[in-house]
């Protein structure tokens, strides 16, 4: 239970840390080319364009992330205080 357990606390996390700094990349190679960066639709254009928080734009990957790490973090804990057999 402590193995799947840290692999539920750790895993969601490096995908959405992975997935975060992919769109980053393409932000920053928008902004070095002195474009701005359109989030809704991740494209790169010659006028300002609002910025949109990523939780708006992919709530159900954020959100579920962080679920499953709790989960992890609750099904470690409990096979901490478990007696081994």
């Amino acid at each position: 239970m402590i193995r799947l357990g840290l692999l539920l606390l750790v895993l969601p996390i490096l995908v959405l840390l992975g997935v975060y700094f992919w769109e980053l990349g393409d932000v920053r190679a928008c902004q070095l080319n002195g474009g701005y960066w359109n989030y809704l639709e991740g494209a790169c254009y010659d006028t300002p364009q609002p910025f949109v928080s990523w939780l708006e734009r992919s709530p159900l990957l954020v959100n579920g992330g962080m679920l499953l790490s709790v989960v992890g973090l609750v099904m470690c804990m409990v096979g901490f205080y478990t007696k081994p057999r």
